[in-house]
């Protein structure tokens, strides 16, 4: 079959790339994609919010399933919009993708089916907001409603940054406000394969969202990450897929907004058992970039199966993956365009291109994350030691880089 991937970051760049090694396609499409995609796919140049073209698109090129990455596009409607042009697409509905478009609807799921997480108030004023901090105290964790690409949510560890961080909320009109007591734990990634209340899990992975090492600086969409977790043990996942991730999927079929697609899980280990911090309504970014290397199972064969309603035990590759962001300079507040890139062709690992473009023969940076490169080793900090022998080849004056991912788990992790 032939395959269409809608978008063009590091998650589609894994996407296009565990379709195309599926041996059930003879071709992949990516839109819009990027030229660093070239080596997996076909690049169409269809942005990902015309939904008129890229069915159209689908239709001439009999196009047997089409997959979604990012999350402004399920919010969009765009599989409403090819399921009503009679194609196949895995995705969530414009109404289930409000797990992810909608922090306040995803909480309101989660109380009424008693899946854990933080106890929380929701506000649609300013004022109300702020008695709220008060009386409850730092550290808090301020959300802002809808979809903000991983960001948008500050733990408040003084009273100046919560205030600080409702000004800002606040400073959008009609916007609503999460303000959730602060978990303290250890945070991990669940993704599974979702359709309607079938969910298969995926391995376990761990982003560093700060921008810095040391886990200092503003959050972002995610500076590395690592896959598998040793401290999450299978015990561990099986109970949270009973107490969370099944729950989710079994409640939204039952509110009549039945999810299909991938259901991320951003959970958190406590003293107090696992809690959830918050639903995604796609694959993670840049979870997709290392939990995909390692599915052994032939990715379009466990949708199209899921899709059938039918149940298949995944295999995956015992060895670890580590990625490592490379960023524009002043992210996540800014991002830079046109800064050359080289070295890319002397890396020896994996490089998924998340935000860069070609220009006159050579790479360059057109994004907030540009790229991320995975080393793959038999242990953590062999994964650790490829990845960033890998990342200093790159050169690049505009790009920066966590030098720590996964180095304080490596102690009875690897």
């Amino acid at each position: 079959m032939k395959v269409l991937v809608i978008g063009k970051g590091g998650r589609e760049h894994a996407i296009a790339d565990a379709a195309h090694r599926s041996r059930l396609v003879e071709e992949v499409f990516v839109a819009p994609g990027s030229y660093g995609m070239r080596n997996v796919a076909t690049q169409v140049d269809i942005a990902q919010d015309d939904f008129e073209s890229l069915i159209e698109f689908a239709k001439e090129n009999e196009i047997g399933l089409t997959i979604v990455g990012p999350e402004d596009a399920l919010a969009a409607g765009i599989v409403d919009a090819f399921e009503a042009a009679g194609l196949k697409i895995f995705g969530p509905s414009k109404a289930a993708a409000q797990v992810e478009a909608s922090k306040d609807f995803a909480k309101k799921l989660m109380k009424k089916y008693n899946i854990p997480t933080a106890a929380y108030q929701t506000f649609t004023t300013k004022d109300e907001a702020v008695t709220y901090v008060r009386q409850q105290g730092v550290p808090i964790v301020i959300k802002e409603d809808g979809l903000k690409a991983g960001k948008g949510v500050t733990v408040a560890t003084t009273m100046e940054m919560a205030l600080e961080a409702l000004d800002i909320a606040f400073d959008i009109p009609g916007n609503q406000v999460v303000i959730e007591e602060c978990l303290e734990g250890f945070e991990f990634s669940l993704m599974s394969f979702v359709c309607n209340d079938i969910v298969i899990p995926m391995e376990i992975s761990q982003d560093h969202k700060r921008a810095y090492d040391n886990d200092e600086g503003p959050n972002t969409g995610g500076m590395g990450i690592y896959s598998p977790v040793r401290k999450i043990t299978p015990e561990i996942v099986a109970q949270a897929m009973q107490e969370i991730m099944v729950p989710m999927a079994k409640g939204m079929k039952e509110e009549g907004v039945p999810f299909t697609g991938f259901l991320y899980g951003g959970l958190m280990l406590t003293d107090d058992g696992i809690k959830t911090i918050e639903f995604n309504a796609r694959f993670g970014d840049p979870e997709a970039e290392v939990i995909l290397p390692r599915l052994r199972s032939d990715f379009i064969e466990v949708i199209t199966n899921i899709m059938d309603q039918k149940v298949m035990d995944l295999e995956w590759d015992d060895m670890v993956t580590l990625g490592v962001v490379m960023a524009s300079e002043n992210y996540p507040a800014s991002s830079t365009k046109g800064a050359i890139i080289t070295g890319l062709d002397e890396v020896e690992g994996l490089v998924y291109h998340m935000g860069s473009a070609y220009k006159d023969g050579n790479f360059v940076t057109d994004g907030g994350r540009v790229l991320i490169v995975v080393g793959v080793g038999s242990t953590l900090e062999e994964a650790y030691d490829k990845a960033y022998a890998d990342v200093k080849k790159i050169k690049c004056d505009k790009l920066f880089y966590r030098s720590d991912i996964g180095k304080k788990d490596m102690k009875g992790n690897a």
